[in-house]
């Protein structure tokens, strides 16, 4: 089970999983109703498309891996490659026939990821050799695809027509952000492999402390503006809770040293953590 979850990048699954539940539990609210076997499926097609998209980037970067990041299940030889090929081919299947269960927007949601997913990865597009192209797909998927799309489809299998309330569009702006920064941040402890592989992230194009600083500036900018917008609005859980997660971001930034690798990598979980922790808002108070 560990083994599987590492190469499903566990902290995906979660942040898929939390993004759904709190995108469902907005429009359980705006619609006093609930489906919660509507959701189940939602969830598991979504979660299937996960496991495909981040198992198919395992699978065409296993050289680059074992320089960074060796204990990857292809990386470390844990799992083979037929294996993997397996696992990713078994959950296209599995995505693509449960998505057509709740149209149209559940398969719109999961096509287009399952597209934009395989374009990141796959010869000869593969998006992921450039700093730019690589970062679109990561936003477009989940500040994007998911937050619109996916919110538009809880609400129109819980009975109601599809439109996008403001609590809605301000989580879409937030997590756009964080989708940049994460986009951003994850290459930072993989300069060494990327380098070595011809893959051009923005921390090799730029360098480490530039693209800390900008996605730092970035992130700070989004949040205090999220919560400016929320307090006029009178949203009062949503604008304390921005300025929470700000507060949180300064505390990590502040033990992070672009010198050691370690602390890269605590530092991006930590960012992960935070992006939870949007979702996590917005779902009490959006």
């Amino acid at each position: 089970m560990v083994t599987f979850l590492r190469f499903a990048r566990a902290h995906t699954i979660v942040g898929t999983t939390i993004s759904l539940l709190a995108l469902y539990l907005m429009a359980c609210r705006h619609l006093r109703t609930s489906d919660w076997g509507m959701f189940g499926l939602t969830l598991f097609s979504c979660l299937c498309a996960n496991v495909y998209i981040t198992g198919l980037n395992q699978l065409t970067d296993v050289e680059i891996d074992r320089i960074n990041k060796p204990y990857l299940p292809l990386a470390s030889g844990a799992y083979t490659v037929t294996t993997g090929y397996a696992i990713v081919g078994l959950c296209l299947v599995l995505s693509l026939v449960t998505c057509f269960v709740y149209p149209p927007f559940l398969p719109a949601t999961v096509i287009a990821s399952l597209l934009i997913g395989t374009a990141y990865s796959v010869p000869p597009i593969r998006l992921k050799r450039f700093h730019f192209w690589a970062a679109f797909c990561i936003i477009v998927v989940r500040g994007l695809i998911v937050n619109l799309l996916l919110y538009l489809h809880f609400r129109w299998w819980l009975g109601e027509n599809p439109v996008i309330p403001t609590t809605v569009w301000l989580l879409t702006a937030a997590v756009f952000t964080f989708g940049v920064v994460i986009a951003w941040f994850k290459d930072l402890p993989d300069t060494e492999g990327d380098a070595a592989y011809g893959i051009r992230t923005l921390s090799l194009v730029k360098d480490q402390k530039w693209v800390y600083r900008i996605g730092a500036s970035l992130l700070r900018a989004t949040l205090v503006g999220v919560a400016f917008f929320a307090f006029r609005e009178g949203y009062t859980g949503i604008w304390i809770g921005q300025l929470a997660i700000l507060v949180a971001f300064e505390l990590i930034g502040r033990r992070l040293d672009l010198d050691a690798q370690a602390s890269i990598a605590r530092f991006y979980q930590n960012v992960w953590l935070l992006f939870f922790a949007e979702y996590a808002v917005f779902a009490v108070f959006g």
